[in-house]
């Protein structure tokens, strides 16, 4: 008898345990840097740039070399990374300015939303950028996205990333923060994690730094390690490393905490490279163009995760992911049901972690009808992207568009197609379409499917005109006049 009530008590325990590892759910970070190009990196073949930190944070995880933002620059891309779906289906089709009736509406449910509701503590630190009406009544702020705890700004930190006054904390306006962007975003997300943070719940937090975008400030023991006659150089190459320093302190504060084994940390970019006249030094390394541009070089972005015991360290994949894939991937994880009541693009990646291709549904689409590029759609369908143009006006400005305007984009049809296949020619310069003309077909026609699909699904908003509040407080440095 005995006997029999330690063998039921034994298989009881085996049967038990894998059930408590089950509820001890990870803690997610997801960091994000804005405008760093695929090509800014050390770990992606960077010879200039001084990255201790994340090179380390690569050596220690999984680093993806096919890693995609959402959309070619920041507003869209966010809101992908935020809801899993195609930043065209929610409506916000281009960076958000001050003021604008673009934004995430309340309807829409974040991946913090989704964890908080799951018991997660959730909190946001950074740049904001997925409403116009920031810190207003008349938009959902990121406290009503899900986030318990948020420390923001509506775009970028004015009037530049040293001493800035426009960051808003839970609602409340907090002054001017002496210091630089990247220390101050980082400081915020430690304290939360030691003191803010209910302790018995797993966490999630979003840290949204704004470097290296413009207008770049670089603290002087940065610049100095890139002497040149050239001070955007200097200051644009420092500002990566000043933003580098603070996630390295951020990532201390994880080890400090004992939280290193338990927590998922993805590290990635809003979008590629910013080149412009006053900073033309961001790298897009061996990828086509830059942010705007649906080619390689706007949306292929760094990409590292780690997380100790499911990423092996020092490896590297090349499977394509997206940040649409966070939401499915971050619901997976944590045993969260994935809303099935609204088109979620992304997929779950964790068959990466196993050495498994992952099976989508949807392939990888972008569309930016805007005129910093000709290209406006595109789709990433294992191997094969192709490329399209749109009939009618090119939008030129995402503050002022007429109702003919729009009216036009709705009409609008696919034209002028490209295909390449990136495993053989990750610049984009041989189009294949007449080589390929069955591959061609197939891929085209889905293209269409999608493109059409997403169309009837896009919101349109007030018109309006934007008197660029937030332009007017930018103070750019003496190199920039």
């Amino acid at each position: 008898m005995l006997s029999r009530i330690v063998l039921l008590f034994v298989a009881i325990f085996f049967v038990a345990v894998p059930n408590l590892v089950a509820a001890e759910r990870p803690n997610f970070i997801v960091v994000l840097a804005d405008d760093l190009g695929y090509g800014d990196l050390a770990c992606y073949g960077n010879d200039e740039v001084l990255t201790p930190n994340l090179d380390k944070f690569a050596l220690e995880g999984l680093r993806f070399t096919s890693c995609y933002a959402a959309h070619p620059n920041c507003s869209p891309s966010r809101t992908g990374l935020m809801t899993g779906r195609t930043p065209s289906r929610v409506g916000v089709y281009n960076w958000i300015p001050y003021l604008s009736p673009m934004h995430v509406r309340e309807s829409e449910l974040t991946v913090a939303t989704l964890l908080q509701n799951a018991g997660y503590s959730t909190c946001q630190s950074g740049k904001w950028h997925m409403n116009g009406m920031f810190n207003m009544p008349e938009q959902p702020q990121p406290g009503d996205h899900g986030f318990d705890h948020w420390f923001a700004t509506q775009n970028n930190a004015l009037p530049n990333h040293h001493n800035p006054d426009n960051f808003v904390r839970n609602g409340q306006e907090v002054g001017l923060i002496e210091g630089y962007s990247a220390h101050i975003v980082a400081r915020e997300a430690a304290n939360w994690l030691r003191e803010g943070r209910d302790e018995e719940k797993p966490f999630f937090l979003y840290v949204c730094f704004h470097e290296p975008h413009e207008p770049i400030a670089s603290d002087e023991k940065y610049t100095k390690l890139y002497p040149s006659d050239d001070p955007s150089y200097s200051a644009h190459h420092g500002n990566i490393t000043q933003m580098d320093d603070a996630f390295g302190g951020l990532m201390k504060t994880v080890d400090d905490l004992g939280l290193r084994e338990n927590t998922f940390v993805l590290f990635t970019s809003d979008n590629g490279p910013a080149v412009t006249r006053i900073h033309p030094h961001g790298s897009a390394g061996p990828l086509r163009a830059k942010k705007g541009h649906i080619y390689e070089g706007g949306i292929r972005v760094p990409g590292i995760l780690r997380w100790p015991g499911h990423t092996i360290p020092m490896s590297v994949n090349d499977e394509p992911i997206c940040g649409v894939d966070l939401l499915p991937t971050l619901c997976e994880i944590a045993g969260i049901p994935i809303p099935n009541d609204r088109a979620i693009d992304g997929t779950s990646i964790l068959p990466v972690l196993t050495g498994e291709p992952i099976q989508r549904k949807t392939p990888l689409y972008w569309h930016f009808n805007f005129a910093s590029s000709k290209v406006k759609v595109a789709m990433r369908d294992r191997n094969w992207k192709i490329v399209a143009t749109l009939t009618g006006p090119q939008l030129t400005s995402a503050s002022s568009i007429t109702e003919e305007m729009l009216s036009s984009v709705h009409r609008a049809e696919l034209k002028d197609f490209e295909l390449y296949n990136l495993k053989q020619d990750i610049d984009e310069s041989q189009d294949l379409k007449e080589a390929k003309p069955k591959q061609f077909a197939k891929i085209r026609d889905r293209l269409q499917q999608i493109y059409t699909e997403v169309q009837a699904e896009v919101p349109t908003w007030p018109l309006w005109e934007s008197e660029h509040i937030e332009r007017d407080r930018i103070k750019w440095p003496d190199y920039a006049k």
